[in-house]
């Protein structure tokens, strides 16, 4: 049997605009290089995690928040760690007025 070594769920939000979604990551894990479809921040409520953007590493621990760089970033668990990252996902042309922020 084979252990899942990450875990994702994004919440419903009411806000709309605004995605939230708590990832689990098991100690020495990593999600892969990528970028954000949005201005972001990354909430440690658990563990310890870098975010990695080109040559700048930020360490954070439970309780700290951070923007996300607006570049490709990567994330890694230190130890086995939970986050919540929020995503401002920008509103698509189109969007009736009444329903944008």
């Amino acid at each position: 049997m084979q252990t899942a070594l990450r875990a994702a769920h994004t919440l419903p939000h009411p806000v709309d605009g605004l995605r939230q979604t708590v990832i689990a990551l098991i100690g020495g894990q990593q999600l892969a290089e990528h970028e954000s479809p949005g201005p972001s921040s990354l909430h440690v409520l658990r563990g310890r995690v870098r975010l990695v953007a080109g040559d700048e590493e930020l360490s954070l621990e439970q309780h700290q928040v951070a923007p996300i760089p607006n570049r490709r970033h990567s994330l890694q668990a230190d130890d086995d760690s939970v986050v919540l990252l929020s995503v401002a996902v920008p509103q698509r042309a189109g969007t009736p007025e009444h329903t944008r922020q």
